[in-house]
């Protein structure tokens, strides 16, 4: 039984290969890798790389031959999305998918669901076994805010009173492995995230992770960018979409009641203060 990983150089498939490099034989793991020179880690790994491109068609077809599973890693919104994951699912001929997706990504009016909501319908027509992991927010993703409070003494957000299901990237990748190992038992649709918190809530999590009485502010967008600049040495424009996207937390697009993520994971999930303190590093 064949596994491949999509996204393999990135973090999320990093990580899940080298989690299931614990739970099936080498000999039958490969990932996807764009070029040669970017797959040249993952072999040193001892991953057996296949050369493809979301937007090569061709490419996806001679790399997907031979595999039976299939953890399929969502592309960037950079280009055309929709396209390139038609593409992936067309030249997939597997037996079963597991695809990185967006809560309640059928029902979901955010502006991020769309491609999902496309996605899972494209495996959904294709008669592949699957299971749609429908991941909420990875903490690494106000990594930036976190460093900025612990610098500066204040943690500033702009995400109102928005909640999400936040939890590690590693996290989300090992119950992602799990599933496309074939070793365990998951549904069709898996609504991922760690219990729901606002950034109230991640605020006083932080003050735990560094012992420090930080304040905690609810601010506009350009004070909570200028608060990264200033603290996080981000570049403005990249301060600004770290920014945007916790507006997508406010407007409550992930406020996503989760299933039992530990039960799928395996073990409980890293709480808050201790996984705040991994992503400070």
């Amino acid at each position: 039984m064949n596994i491949l990983v999509t996204g393999a150089t990135g973090n999320f498939g990093r990580y899940a290969l080298k989690v299931l490099q614990d739970l099936v034989p080498e000999d039958n793991l490969y990932g996807l890798a764009r070029t040669e020179e970017k797959g040249a880690k993952l072999k040193e790994a001892g991953i057996k790389v296949r050369i493809g491109d979301y937007t090569d068609s061709v490419s996806l077809q001679r790399a997907f031959k031979g595999i039976d599973r299939l953890l399929f890693v969502s592309s960037t919104t950079d280009g055309d999305r929709q396209a390139q994951h038609r593409d992936v699912v067309e030249a997939a001929g597997v037996s079963y998918i597991a695809y990185t997706s967006f809560g309640k990504a059928t029902e979901s009016t955010s502006p991020l669901a769309a491609d999902h909501q496309f996605t899972e319908q494209l495996i959904e027509e294709s008669g592949i076994a699957h299971t749609f992991l429908r991941n909420n927010w990875y903490l690494e993703n106000e990594a930036a805010f976190l460093a900025a409070g612990a610098k500066g003494g204040k943690f500033i957000y702009a995400g109102g009173n928005g909640q999400a299901g936040w939890a590690l990237r590693r996290e989300y990748a090992e119950v992602a492995a799990r599933a496309v190992s074939g070793k365990f038992d998951f549904p069709e649709i898996l609504e991922l995230g760690g219990s729901l918190r606002t950034y109230e809530d991640l605020g006083a999590a932080l003050r735990g992770a560094t012992g420090k009485d930080l304040e905690v502010i609810s601010a506009d967008e350009a004070t909570a960018a200028k608060n990264l600049v200033e603290n996080a040495g981000v570049p403005q424009n990249v301060a600004e979409l770290l920014v945007s996207f916790q507006q997508i937390v406010k407007s409550g697009a992930l406020a996503v009641q989760p299933d039992d993520f530990e039960k799928y994971l395996g073990k409980p999930l890293t709480p808050m203060v201790d996984a705040i303190k991994e992503v400070l590093g």
